[in-house]
């Protein structure tokens, strides 16, 4: 982000800091402005990410038509609704068809969406997609599970409380044998 939009989301931090009640010239809040401008460039740097740039050419030609699996992927991101974070992990599998993509990828696409003001369902199917679009794959399966802290810091205030999503595409949605092996093999 350019530093004018630093700048300005300082400015709109610093009001914000003001309308809860808060002396912003109070030691401790000095630079509070500052640093949530940068925390929330941070949280929200998936907007200046592109697949391709991404993925860099990270497609492999391959025989294998095997299920990969790459689970446990910690995901943070923000709820579009309160702006509060919600947290969990992803699983994500495919069906190559004539090439794989690095591992490593996986994680950084389930990443570039994260790092938007999101909602789950959107994010578990941004992540499906944009693995199908990448590789073209046979099938794609994402299934994530998340703490959301806008359900338990506020409203209904429910500590325990996890939502899980999923999607299904290619031979994931159109084959239960093949669907069962992921979610066998995620251990849900």
């Amino acid at each position: 982000m350019s530093d004018k939009k630093t700048e300005h989301m300082a400015d709109c931090y610093q009001e914000i800091i003001r309308g809860v009640g808060e002396d912003i010239s109070r030691e401790g809040l000095l630079k509070t402005p500052q640093r949530a401008a940068k925390a929330m460039e941070f949280l929200t740097q998936g907007y200046e990410q592109r697949l391709e740039d991404i993925v860099n050419d990270a497609i492999f030609p391959s025989d294998n038509d095997e299920m990969v699996i790459v689970k446990d992927i910690e995901l943070y991101s923000l709820c579009e609704h309160h702006m509060l974070p919600f947290i969990g992990k992803a699983h994500v599998a495919y069906l190559p068809k004539g090439k794989v993509i690095g591992l490593s990828k996986i994680a950084r696409i389930v990443d570039m969406y994260a790092r938007r003001l999101q909602i789950q369902e959107q994010l578990t199917t941004q992540v499906a997609y944009a693995i199908q679009d990448a590789i073209g794959a046979a099938g794609v399966a994402v299934v994530i599970e998340a703490s959301h802290l806008c359900m338990m810091m506020r409203g209904v205030q429910k500590q325990n409380s996890s939502t899980t999503t999923s999607m299904m595409l290619g031979a994931f949605r159109n084959n239960h044998r093949t669907r069962d092996e992921f979610l066998t093999l995620i251990k849900l």
